[in-house]
């Protein structure tokens, strides 16, 4: 792990370009590619790529990661990291980092809307305008005051709904799988089934965990209250879209959102087809909960900050997959060591041992485990930088490590 200054940051998937003015601290190169890009390209550009900024579209499996000879840092400019190895960068001492909260608006009025949009039966309205039809009724036409929100997941996007439906006057109640605070006046179901059955329109913010696949099957969908809406902003895999579509076409449900899917294109230029399409009193969207400029900028703005700490300062306090260390900047004149290390007993000692027998002063120290990784920052007056590199480096638990020296 060398020196970061001459290294290069590639950023995919049109990433706002906010990040670059951010990332131009680190001294490094900065490529833009606006696509996602196919296997064989990728592994190309990982060849030479310092830092890797993606979005969604790109996935980093444990073959792409281990040949990646020169990769320091992935940031993920979205809030998932589920399209990344989180396990292989961790053994790797490859921080991953991400924007956890920085769309979290767009999201929820998105899902507001959606919600009076289905509550109003606009996209059939929509549809028969665009065919030609005037059908001016105002059947199965309702307004959302004094309707029932039940939210599943009630994390940064969840709560924020919840506060955004109740100033329009809906009921909201919610579940999750931990005990969460109630915002305003929300209150949590008893049970997952005792939501589902009393929701005039049931909202999903969850995450793609194991727990989370298919947790909307045919028997929730069956739960649910009749005519009911549901929609889906979370993640694709979290409903059964067949079952969701028999729920529709036998008109148990009054009507569906849905803006994540499955299988999804990796660019425009891909075709999509989903058996949803063509179903009355349903919004399909292509992704795109985040995806207005505000958040955009503001998750390029989060993640290029820290990607730049980790780059400039070696901090991982707020990575999804390593130890969190994070020291105050830098002394004047302090070089800063920076050692990722399997956690076994004694090799702190030994780089003691190592520093002292060159006559190196430790000024700060902080060490911290997660499993079978340590991470240790150091902050030390001016050394020998390759002497240092080479004592270290022959300590058989290193995995890699880097002075930072301006």
């Amino acid at each position: 792990m060398g020196d970061m200054r001459h290294g290069r940051i590639v950023l995919l998937e049109g990433i706002h370009p906010s990040a670059e003015a951010r990332l131009e601290k680190t001294g490094m190169e900065i490529v833009r590619m606006d696509g996602s890009l196919e296997r064989t390209e990728l592994e190309s550009v990982l060849q030479n790529a310092t830092m890797l900024g993606i979005r969604s579209r790109t996935t980093l499996d444990r073959s792409l990661i281990q040949q990646a000879p020169e990769l320091q840092a992935i940031g993920c400019f979205c809030i998932g990291t589920n399209q990344v190895d989180l396990s292989t960068s961790a053994k790797l001492g490859i921080p991953v980092f991400n924007a956890p909260f920085s769309n979290t608006r767009s999201v929820a009025e998105l899902t507001l809307a959606e919600i009076v949009m289905l509550m109003r039966r606009i996209p059939q309205r929509s549809a028969d305008m665009h065919s030609g039809k005037w059908r001016k009724s105002a059947a199965g036409s309702r307004e959302v005051r004094g309707r029932t929100l039940g939210i599943i997941g009630y994390g940064h996007i969840g709560s924020q709904l919840s506060i955004l439906a109740e100033a329009i006057g809906m009921k909201v109640i919610y579940h999750d799988i931990v005990s969460k605070l109630p915002l305003g006046n929300a209150h949590p179901a008893k049970t997952l089934e005792e939501l589902l059955a009393v929701s005039d329109v049931v909202s999903l913010h969850v995450p793609a965990t194991p727990a989370t696949r298919d947790m909307i099957d045919e028997g929730c969908l069956r739960r649910m209250k009749p005519e009911s809406l549901l929609i889906n902003n979370s993640r694709g895999n979290v409903v059964e879209i067949d079952a969701l579509v028999n729920a529709l076409r036998g008109g148990h449900l009054g009507g569906a959102a849905i803006d994540v899917f499955p299988e999804e294109p990796r660019s425009g230029d891909s075709p999509f087809e989903t058996p949803l399409a063509g179903l009355e009193n349903v919004l399909l969207t292509p992704h795109i909960g985040g995806n207005t400029l505000e958040a955009q900028a503001a998750i390029a703005d989060e993640v290029g900050e820290k990607l730049v700490r980790f780059a400039c300062e070696g901090s991982t306090g707020t990575a999804v997959n390593l130890p969190t260390v994070d020291l105050p900047s830098r002394g004047e004149g302090q070089h800063r060591i920076l050692h990722f290390h399997h956690n076994v007993p004694g090799v702190l000692g030994t780089m003691h041992s190592a520093l002292a027998a060159l006559g190196v002063n430790i000024n700060a120290e902080y060490l911290q485990s997660e499993g079978d990784l340590s991470y240790v920052i150091l902050d030390v007056d001016p050394v020998d930088v390759e002497a240092i590199r080479t004592e270290l480096e022959k300590i058989p638990e290193t995995i890699r490590m880097r002075i930072i020296v301006d």
